[in-house]
């Protein structure tokens, strides 16, 4: 972990600088700066400024904001044009940690106290004044970016204000957006505070929203579900829920309520979101093949002919790639074939035959239908992914992902059919397979896997 620095031990080690090595102010600065990141300190946030010559509120504007929300009367002291000047702030803290500088401001933010100070005013906050709150939520969401700002959140009772709010505004989606948004942006790499959002009953707040407003765009909604379920927390020994928390959002009727949001009941712009939200729910065979029994396979096959046609391939890759979660089930792979899966695949590889990322999602669905199965890879291999292997890396060979995605579809189109090794081969697939190994470090596994399976002999090569 870097070695952590406060503003104060900032400042004097510049003022050091000047007093005691007789270097000018420009240079003390620059030389504090170059030789805390030498020794590993963590300086993110911190006011990169000549102490005596400005305050901190003038040379960052992420303080003046701070200081006039500190100062400020909060939301049931102030007059109604308090309250409007509240929110103008609000805002323009929100743009200030969105902006092209936003991490750094947002660091700076957290160091003086933004967490806590936003954290307070929106549990003042009347449930109302869901433009303060909507306002105070969005520019919170936006600070929260590591472990420091999720603790803060935590320590200052974050999940449980925030869960108050959600549930007392739960008519207007702009508030929930926000909401939501601190929800995703609090519970990412946070074990604890996924706990905390949990034993608050998030998971039932969740599915009586979903149901209730799937036609309007609060895409955080599913953005939050996706990392309460994802197991982030770089503590190991912290990730012991996660996989629980997948299985109990399956069993309240939440990935069946995301099944139909996929029909078409949410805007299209939310589908990817939705998409991954079932995604991090399906972690297990039984949940895969309840996602089938539910329609999940045939809505997502549809969206993604709809996704060809409107040459929309952020929604492409988004249904490719859960529908290669749901394929790891055996009994959904004849599932997805009796719908014309491989056709489909293949029709959307021509339609973005210039994308690498489509390429790659199509060809991982296939290595996933194809696993343990001697009969899907022989019809694999009819309607044409052999040669589709051979194109992608023949067309993408600097794409060290592609490279190896296709060595991957390739083992498992010929390790139990020895009559397609033959068909690759007078291809010139080899050649091609000891390119990728040599020149993508990241392909050498794959590619002797693959090189192996064809029946060559010097595969190690």
């Amino acid at each position: 972990m870097a070695i952590a620095i406060s503003q104060e031990a900032f400042d004097a080690m510049v003022r050091e600088n000047m007093e005691d090595l007789g270097m000018d102010p420009d240079e003390a600065l620059a030389d504090a700066v170059e030789a805390l990141t030498l020794q590993g300190a963590d300086i993110s946030g911190i006011i990169k400024r000549v102490p005596g010559e400005a305050a901190a509120a003038e040379v960052s504007p992420v303080v003046r904001v701070l200081d006039e929300l500190k100062a400020s009367p909060g939301a049931r002291g102030g007059s109604g044009e308090d309250l409007g000047r509240l929110v103008s702030l609000l805002d323009e803290l929100h743009g200030l940690c969105c902006s092209g500088v936003g991490s750094e401001n947002a660091a700076i933010a957290v160091r003086n106290g933004g967490v806590e100070t936003l954290v307070a005013l929106c549990a003042s906050a009347q449930i109302e004044q869901e433009k303060l709150l909507a306002s105070g939520l969005k520019a919170l969401s936006s600070m929260i970016r590591d472990i420091g700002s999720t603790e803060k959140f935590r320590q200052s009772e974050g999940p449980k204000i925030v869960m108050d709010i959600l549930k007392g505004g739960s008519e207007n989606s702009d508030l929930l957006d926000a909401g939501f948004s601190v929800v995703a942006a609090a519970s990412a790499g946070n074990e604890v505070v996924k706990e905390s959002f949990m034993d608050l009953k998030v998971d039932e707040l969740i599915l009586h929203l979903m149901r209730k407003k799937l036609k309007t765009n609060v895409q955080s909604l599913y953005e939050a579900v996706r990392v309460l379920l994802t197991p982030d927390d770089c503590r190991w020994w912290l990730l012991k829920y996660v996989y629980g928390y997948s299985r109990k959002f399956a069993e309240i009727g939440i990935a069946e309520v995301l099944i139909n949001a996929l029909r078409g009941q949410v805007p299209p712009s939310s589908l990817p979101s939705a998409c991954a939200a079932l995604k991090a729910i399906a972690v297990n065979d039984e949940i895969c093949r309840s996602i089938s029994e539910n329609g999940g396979i045939d809505v997502l096959l549809q969206c993604i002919d709809e996704a060809g046609e409107q040459k929309n391939k952020v929604t492409a890759k988004s249904c490719c790639s859960l529908l290669s979660k749901l394929g790891a089930s055996d009994a959904n792979k004849s599932v997805i074939l009796q719908q014309g899966g491989f056709d489909k695949f293949l029709k959307l590889t021509s339609i973005f035959s210039e994308d690498a990322s489509i390429i790659q999602e199509a060809m991982s669905m296939v290595t996933v239908l194809t696993l343990r199965s001697p009969d899907n890879a022989a019809r694999a291999m009819e309607v044409g992914y052999g040669t589709l292997a051979i194109q992608a890396m023949q067309r993408f060979p600097s794409s060290g992902q592609t490279q190896k995605q296709a060595c991957l579809m390739i083992r498992n189109l010929v390790v139990r059919n020895p009559e397609n090794r033959t068909i690759l081969l007078n291809n010139g697939v080899e050649k091609l397979i000891r390119k990728a190994k040599i020149t993508h470090a990241s392909c050498k596994d794959a590619a002797t896997a693959a090189l192996r399976d064809l029946g060559l002999d010097n595969y190690n090569a």
